[in-house]
Parts: structure tokens; C-alpha cells; sequence
């Protein structure tokens, strides 16, 4: 039997098994920068037993960012983000950090342009309550600035001491706006058919791998579908795993969803829409949430391993590594994981219940998560303090 403890070398890092924690928003970068917390939330899930964990959504700059409080990469951020490698290191896990760019999904008002951009003109609802109801055109050199931006990023991320780097093409940011056809109606080079709106996906992907030595991963997450109808389906994505395949993406992250339109494809299970109402600190989102939240934050069941028949036909279609996520929340799933011809597993739900939870696997102290999918860890993230699982019922740390 294939063993999720095994070894596996990803490129040129070593990982100790085969889990990774996948990159899960921490709501821990206030002032777009790394705090202690985020350290020391990375340094238990390197401790509880991960192979690799992931810091999630650093923007390739200001504005890449969702919003102010989002990371983004810069030079005057490196030392602290190293200070954040040193610690997974020392409790013998790797650090993988995400790069992505919103696009136009964002309610950023420290915008340097005049609004957000992204690949066709449209509205961004989103942003509509900050101000920013309107999406600009990516011109040619904007496309060709963005994409050096992802290279000095990775870069940069080198520089901090990351063992990988996590290319983010999916869940609706701007690189999945380009592949998907519901967001990209560009009549250019770069929208139309499939070849030609993946076609700045995919430089990003090549160039990144390009400018970093071959022991440095470069993973790419993708959407195996949109989740809405005339979003990117499951034909389309096999055929854009080849491509990365070919463009020399050391491994694929199959996730699914788009956040503006229906957040919760991802997640499945309860949809926390009180919750997410309660913290939220805007009065304008709050009453736009109570009032329109309904028709987009759905809830959608919860099953184990959720991902999974979707995920096997890129399996079929590509003989690179890939990590396979959604609803894994149990050691038998990693098991199956595994002899279903997956390198890699990620769980995140399950590690915010349990940052232990591998160790405690590999000890043979537990069997599953305890983990139920309420989702309210999602809520939690917009809370001071930032993710934590409400089950677990400790204080919040003093500020």
C-alpha cells in the first residue's frame, strides 16, 4: 500500500510525506505586512506534522491585493517573511508562499491606478460599496507589467528563504479571469478561444519557472470547473494541466470556484452568511449582505473527498505531480489520495480544527478530523486575531 508518510521530493525539496496544508486566507497581514501571528500560525502547522505549508494570497503588488489588509511582496517584506521560513524549518516542514494578483476582484481603494483591471471591461460588484464599482481593460504592456511583477515576486520570495512557490490560477483571480470565458471577452490575442486565454497564464507560469533555480518548486493552482454555468469547465482545464505540464509546473493544486460569484463551491458545507454578517465591520456590506447575500452565498454539500471524480481526469491526462484537495479529512482519504495515483494531499478546514492533526495520524492517536464543515473558520478570518476554528473554543491572545 502507497503510504501518505512517505517521502517525496517536490523538484528539488525534500518533503517529509506527502500532506500539504493548503493556502487558506489567515487574516493575519494587518497594514499588508507579516505579524508574529502569522508566524507563529505557520510554525504549528510546520510542528503538527505537515510536509509543506502554505502562506496564502501574497499579491505580486499593491495592487494585486483583494483589499489594504492583503500581503503583497516588496523588498522591505522580505525579512519578515524570513523570519516566517526560519520557523517552518526548524520544525523540519517547508514553506511554499502563494502569488497571485486580483485583478478585478477587488475592493482595494489604495489603488495606484484609477480602478481595478482585469481582462474586459465589466462591473465589479465586489467593490461597488468601496467606491469601486467599475473594471478596466488590462492593456498589452499591462499584461506584459504584470508578469514581470509575478517573476520579481517569486524572486523576491527565493530571497525570503521559501522552499516553493504556488501560482494562483484559479478561484477567480486575475489569471483565472483570463482563462475563464465568462470574465474574458477580449477580441485580442489574448481572449477567444482557449489557446489564446490562456496564453498570459501561461507566460506567467513559464517565465516564473524560468527566472528560479530548478530546486526552487513553482506549483500552479487551478480550477478544475468555475462552478457557474459559462465559467471554465472540466474539458477546458485538462486541456490547460497539459500546457503547465509542457511549461514545466513542477505540480498542479486542483481546486475549483469563483469567490465573486459563489464562494462556497469551494468549501462546500454550511454556508455561514449570519456569521460573515456578524463581523463584518463596513455597515454598507453589512446591510448589502443581509440583503443580497442570500442569492450568492450559497451553501453546497459537503461530501468527502469532493474534488475528487473531477481531479481524475486530469490525472489521466498528465503524468505530473498533482495535489489533490477538497474534503479530505480523514487518514483513509489520504490513503485513497495516494492509491489513486495522487502525489500530494492538501487538507486546510481540518488543520485550522487541528494544526496536530498529521502527527497525531502518523502516531496512529487519531483517525479523522474533527472538523465540521460550518465553515465559520471562513467567517473568522475578518475577525482581529484572524483564522481560527470556533469549535475550539480558547481565548483570542491579547492584541
Amino acid at each position: 500500500m502507497k503510504s501518505p508518510f512517505e517521502p517525496f521530493q517536490l523538484a528539488g525539496v525534500r518533503l517529509r510525506n506527502r500532506v500539504i496544508k493548503a493556502a487558506t486566507f489567515e487574516g493575519m497581514t494587518k497594514g499588508a505586512s507579516v505579524s508574529e501571528a502569522l508566524v507563529q500560525h505557520h510554525r504549528a502547522l510546520a510542528r503538527g506534522g505537515v510536509a509543506m505549508t502554505t502562506v496564502a494570497y501574497c499579491a505580486v503588488s499593491r495592487d494585486g491585493r483583494t483589499f489594504a489588509d492583503q500581503l503583497y511582496m516588496r523588498p522591505d517584506e522580505v525579512p519578515r517573511l524570513r523570519a516566517l521560513t526560519d520557523a517552518v524549518h526548524r520544525e523540519g516542514a517547508a514553506a511554499s508562499l502563494q502569488l497571485g494578483h486580483a485583478g478585478g476582484f477587488s475592493s482595494n481603494r489604495e489603488l495606484e491606478r484609477r480602478r481595478p483591471s482585469g481582462p474586459s471591461r465589466g462591473l465589479n460588484l465586489y467593490g461597488a460599496l468601496a467606491g469601486l464599482p467599475l473594471i478596466d481593460p488590462m492593456s498589452h504592456d499591462d499584461i506584459d507589467e504584470v508578469t514581470r511583477q509575478f517573476v520579481d515576486a517569486a524572486r523576491l520570495a527565493r530571497e525570503a528563504g521559501f522552499d516553493a512557490v504556488e501560482l494562483h490560477l484559479g478561484h477567480g483571480y486575475l489569471l483565472s479571469q483570463f482563462l475563464s470565458p465568462s470574465t474574458n471577452r477580449r477580441r485580442d490575442a489574448y481572449g477567444g478561444a482557449l489557446a489564446q486565454r490562456a496564453r498570459f497564464p501561461l507566460a506567467v507560469v513559464e517565465r516564473v519557472r524560468a527566472a528560479l533555480p530548478p530546486e526552487l518548486a513553482v506549483l500552479a493552482k487551478v480550477n478544475l470547473r468555475d462552478g457557474y454555468p459559462g465559467g471554465l469547465e472540466l474539458d477546458e482545464s485538462v486541456q490547460v494541466a497539459r500546457w503547465l505540464e509542457g511549461r514545466g509546473a513542477d505540480a498542479l493544486v486542483l481546486s475549483g470556484g469563483f469567490v465573486s460569484r459563489d464562494p462556497f463551491y469551494l468549501f462546500r458545507g454550511e454556508a455561514p452568511l449570519a456569521a460573515m454578517i456578524a463581523v463584518e465591520p463596513r455597515l454598507p456590506v453589512k446591510i448589502a449582505l443581509s440583503l443580497f447575500g442570500p442569492r450568492v452565498v450559497r451553501a453546497h454539500p459537503f461530501e468527502p473527498m469532493y474534488f475528487l471524480p473531477l481531479a481524475r481526469e486530469v490525472r489521466r491526462a498528465v503524468r505530473m505531480p498533482l495535489v489533490l484537495l477538497g474534503g479530505i479529512t480523514a487518514l483513509a482519504h489520504l490513503h485513497t489520495a495516494r492509491e489513486e495515483g495522487f502525489e500530494l494531499a492538501a487538507m486546510a478546514r481540518a488543520l485550522i480544527h487541528d494544526p496536530e492533526l498529521i502527527a497525531k495520524f502518523a502516531a496512529g492517536s487519531a483517525q479523522e478530523s474533527g472538523c465540521v464543515p460550518c465553515n465559520r473558520c471562513v467567517a473568522e478570518m475578518e475577525r482581529e486575531g484572524g483564522v481560527r476554528c470556533v469549535r475550539n473554543l480558547s481565548p483570542r491572545p491579547p492584541h
